[in-house]
């Protein structure tokens, strides 16, 4: 891993011997230097950085002013900083630690203290920034179709009850696009699990390309997934579901090292509209849009006021 100091001081003197001695323990990959809180502070905000060293007493901004103005940013509030303060500098080391400083080392330093020191705080940080990516990857995990990439059911379910309480407050509507990849038994029964799987993802990476930056795409269930679109008419919405059921048919599907073409039938609903009134008749509207559309030869697009047929009239 590659780690980065930055070293805040108003002495030229100061800062070299304190870069001298974390270069001689191969501590750091790179070493930034700023001659007071400001110019720290500005070169924090363009930078990566691990941890800070920072001198308690400077001109234009002193190190207190720096702590504030780094803990009051969200991005940057948790690299630790290292305060650096006289022998009998009591008050100071107290009110550092209490704004938020992570330690302090006395000057003048002993380089054996300052770079146990420094080892502590960076080794935490390295702890602190794996469980932070642990956690992340958790709750990623957490609402995510481990096959698709796409929104899992749950939080799917999530979505469409804040979007459709949305709607209902602003008045605006929000249309819903089901889609059923057509006889997806068939791949798997001929071609094998594994490959059905590819099918799936890959189908999804389509569902989701068609569609708008904030609109949801999730895998409902086996081979079925549902696109949320806010503030969407329904004609707009079955438009591009016409868009998403032309690009898998004409996508050649890599399956057991052959090109396999496949279809699949959608569904279009919409809030609001006749006999749509909650999330459960939203998704039947879609469901039965989608029987519809397999019953009337698959490959196709139903919704509830009209057909594929007047879509590519």
């Amino acid at each position: 891993m590659q780690f980065s100091v930055l070293v805040v001081d108003d002495s030229d003197i100061v800062r070299r011997e304190i870069i001298q001695i974390l270069r001689e323990q191969s501590l750091f990959n790179l070493y930034y230097e700023a001659k007071d809180g400001l110019e720290g502070f500005k070169l924090l905000l363009s930078t990566k950085i691990d941890l800070i060293l920072c001198d308690v007493e400077m001109p234009r901004m002193d190190g207190f002013k720096f702590i504030g103005m780094v803990k009051a940013r969200e991005d940057i509030k948790n690299v630790p900083i290292l305060l650096l303060t006289g022998n009998e500098d009591r008050d100071s080391k107290i009110r550092g630690l209490e704004q938020g400083a992570s330690d302090y080392i006395t000057k003048p330093f002993d380089p054996g203290e300052l770079t146990a020191r420094v080892k502590i705080h960076l080794e935490i940080k390295t702890l602190q920034d794996k469980l932070k990516e642990a956690n992340e990857l958790l709750r990623k995990i957490s609402y995510t179709d481990q096959l698709t990439g796409l929104y899992n059911r749950h939080q799917l379910m999530e979505t469409l009850d804040r979007e459709f309480e949305r709607a209902k407050r602003t008045g605006n509507t929000l249309s819903m696009i089901m889609l059923d990849v057509d006889n997806f038994k068939r791949i798997n029964d001929r071609y094998g699990h594994q490959s059905g799987d590819s099918v799936l993802t890959d189908t999804a990476s389509i569902f989701r390309g068609e569609l708008r930056c904030y609109d949801t795409a999730a895998r409902y269930g086996g081979e079925e997934f549902i696109a949320l679109l806010p503030d969407s008419l329904v004609d707009e919405a079955a438009k591009v579901a016409e868009r998403i059921r032309k690009a898998i048919e004409k996508t050649p599907f890599s399956v057991d090292k052959i090109k396999l073409r496949v279809s699949a039938s959608l569904g279009v609903a919409h809030y609001p509209s006749a006999g749509v009134d909650s999330i459960e008749s939203l998704i039947k509207t879609a469901d039965n849009a989608l029987y519809r559309a397999k019953i009337n030869g698959r490959n196709r697009v139903e919704t509830a006021f009209f057909s594929n047929d007047i879509l590519t009239s």
